[in-house]
Order: C-alpha cells, then sequence, then structure tokens
C-alpha cells in the first residue's frame, strides 16, 4: 500500500488541529481528507453549494450525495453552506461583464479568491476551523520568513495558474494535502480506501456550464448580435453568432473553411473589432496571431510587489498566458499607471485579454495580472484586442 505522506502548513504540525476541508464531493479533496485524518487532525468537511440553477446539467445535488457518503465512510462531520448569491456577485456577474466587452475571463481564479479562500475562510472560521484544506494540485512553504504558494510535484495537475490571486493570509492557513502526490497516487489510495468516488470522472471546464454547450449557456443570460466575419485586409469571408462565442486562437467552429478563393491552410481568429462588431481571422501562420508582448492591469502578488519593480527595475521571470502553457521567459515592467508590460523571449500565440498572465519564479508563483492586449516593442499603445 502507498504510504500517506504527513501533511504540514506554515511548518505547522496538524496534530489536533481542527481543519475545515472544502469536500466537493470528488476524488481529489476525499483523498485530502484520508491525509488530513492519517496526520492526526480533527477534519470537518464543508461542501459548499455555488450554482444553484436546476436546468438538467447541473450535478451540485449528486455531488452532495458524494460527499455526504465520504464523510460516512470517512467518519467525519459533514457542514453544508450555500454560497450561491456571494458567486452570482462576485464571479458570474463578472464573468457576464467580459464577455459583454469582447473579452475572455476566467471565472476560476476569481472564484478561489472571492469564494473558496474567502467565503468559505470565514465560514470555516465560524466552524471553529484553525485551518482549511482543498483538494487542489498546490504547494505552500515559508521561503525569506513569508508562506508562499509553490506548483505542485504532479506539473500535469498543478493548479497554481487558477491560485495566483489568493492572498499570502488566506495561504498562511491552508493545507493542500495532494501537492506532493501525482493524480495516480491519489486514485490509487482512493481504490485502497474502497471510496465510491476512486473511478469518477474528473470535473472540467467552467462549474456553471457543466456539460452542456458553452453557445446554449452564454445565449441565455446574453443576446446574440451576429455580424460579419473579415480577413485583415477587410474582405468578408462570412458570418459570425455574435463575438462572445469566439476566443482569440480559435480554429474549429468558424464556418468558413473550404472556400474557393483560399487556400488550404486553416482560419484562425486573430481579433475582434468591437465598434465594427466585426471577427477578424486570418490563415496559417499570419503574423497577427503572435505577440512578443503584451500589457495587464490589476496585478496581484502573492508576498507584496517584487522590490525590484518597485524600485523601477525589470523583473526576469517566468510566466503562463493560459492554463497548461509550458512556462516561458521574460521580462516584467512596472508603469506608472500600475500596469505591467511583459516581454517574452519567444512569440506567444494567441494572447487573449481577460486571460490571465501568471509569473513564476521557478516552482514558486509570484503572482499574476489581467491580459489586456498585446504591445509592440516599437510602439507601446495597445493593439485592437
Amino acid at each position: 500500500m502507498l504510504e500517506l505522506p504527513v501533511m504540514h502548513c506554515s511548518e505547522q504540525s496538524l496534530e489536533g488541529k481542527r481543519v475545515v476541508l472544502g469536500l466537493s464531493g470528488g476524488v481529489d479533496s476525499a483523498v485530502a481528507a484520508i491525509l488530513l485524518k492519517r496526520a492526526g487532525a480533527e477534519v470537518h468537511a464543508l461542501h459548499m453549494t455555488n450554482w444553484e440553477d436546476d436546468d438538467g446539467y447541473c450535478t451540485a445535488a449528486d455531488d452532495l450525495q458524494d460527499a455526504r457518503n465520504i464523510c460516512d465512510q470517512l467518519e467525519i462531520t459533514l457542514h453544508h453552506v450555500n454560497f450561491a448569491r456571494e458567486y452570482r456577485d462576485r464571479v458570474f456577474s463578472y464573468f457576464l461583464d467580459e464577455y459583454r466587452a469582447g473579452r475572455t475571463p476566467n471565472p476560476d481564479v476569481l472564484c478561489n479568491r472571492e469564494i473558496k479562500f474567502g467565503e468559505f475562510l470565514k465560514y470555516a472560521r465560524r466552524l471553529g476551523g484553525d485551518l482549511i484544506a482543498t483538494g487542489h494540485y498546490a504547494r505552500t512553504s515559508i521561503i525569506d520568513g513569508n508562506v508562499c504558494l509553490l506548483k505542485a510535484r504532479d506539473k500535469s495537475k498543478d493548479q497554481s495558474y487558477f491560485l495566483h490571486a489568493v492572498s499570502s493570509e488566506a495561504l498562511a492557513v491552508t493545507v493542500f494535502p495532494l501537492g506532493n502526490l501525482v493524480k495516480s497516487e491519489v486514485r490509487k489510495i482512493a481504490r485502497d480506501h474502497n471510496l465510491s468516488v476512486h473511478a469518477k470522472k474528473d470535473s472540467t471546464g467552467i462549474c456553471f456550464i457543466g456539460e452542456r454547450p458553452f453557445r446554449e449557456f452564454l445565449a441565455t443570460y446574453l443576446p446574440a448580435n451576429p455580424g460579419p466575419i473579415r480577413t485583415p485586409e477587410g474582405q468578408k469571408v462570412g458570418e459570425h453568432h455574435g463575438l462572445m462565442y469566439y476566443t482569440l486562437g480559435q480554429r474549429q467552429g468558424l464556418g468558413i473553411g473550404g472556400r474557393q478563393d483560399a487556400n488550404d491552410e486553416p482560419w484562425y481568429v486573430v481579433a475582434k473589432n468591437l465598434d465594427e462588431n466585426a471577427l477578424i481571422v486570418a490563415q496559417g501562420e499570419h503574423p497577427l496571431r503572435y505577440s512578443m508582448a503584451l500589457q495587464a492591469k490589476d496585478p496581484s502578488w502573492i508576498n507584496g510587489l517584487p522590490e525590484i519593480l518597485a524600485n523601477d527595475g525589470i523583473l526576469a521571470c517566468m510566466a503562463k498566458i493560459r492554463y497548461r502553457q509550458d512556462d516561458q521567459s521574460c521580462r516584467v515592467s512596472l508603469g506608472a499607471d500600475g500596469r505591467l508590460k511583459v516581454e517574452f523571449e519567444s512569440r506567444q500565440a494567441a494572447v487573449a485579454p481577460g486571460q490571465f498572465v501568471v509569473f513564476y519564479d521557478g516552482d514558486r508563483c509570484l503572482g499574476g495580472a489581467v491580459i489586456e492586449g498585446t504591445v509592440s516593442r516599437q510602439d507601446p499603445m495597445l493593439k485592437t484586442g
């Protein structure tokens, strides 16, 4: 049987500590409960309902029942709380506003900051929790006296990208039991403990959309506004269903393949012209698909603004502009308006406004910011997003 690691948070033992675990009903948080119990913690599970629409796609009822079964089997106390109103106000409204503006948001980042490490933490304290825990694949460590966020051992499952906006204060009281395990080990622990969820499929995509078609979901909240699909030269090559349905770099679902007046190279979305409600597309290795630099706003730094930026210097580090992307070497500078300019060593495809650029120093996550658009090394003004 796989030896289970003893878990630590901020170099403290968990023996006798009351740890409130976010229990989703999935295999990851269930195994987190096993590890916490083995480390001597008094584990209380808290299942959150963050979305309430009964539309046939939501699995909330099934997940709650799975959470009950897990707690019965592991003999831990289960609490249930409804954060649906807070989620709509702080996460879903942001999601809709971003799509109205033609951007591509990442609501999981905001959900972690506002709900899972915000409202959840407050509620856990009301339950008498000394610490909180989640099934995220990430780690924490003390570096130079600061609680820092690190990548997980399993780089294919690492979720530090989505956790970059969580405050160091919240991380200081958080345990990530799965941080030193790979997914295959997690499933083995679940099987060895005969958990009913040991083979449960991982959740994917945005939680409130579920398995339904994205376009179908979004159309129930935002009216479609069809318009022209054009090339960068202005030639009309089709009609789009609404700019909100498309993402920069998108190749599938454009409906313009097989044109007689075009070559065989695939078409890609390269820009959105909001003023003219036009989707701009280009074929193959068109230069508009790529950029060497971007501008970002509203930065979140886990351990405060890096000293080198505070002193008007250049921060040399690694960055991701999307989840699962390999780390990219870059140089970051801070403008007088608080925005960041990020220049990359190699060209980046499909830099999408609304997504996050997240910065790393090795395994340590420094923080991130919201991408506004691309910039030119010669021209600091933003190009069309």
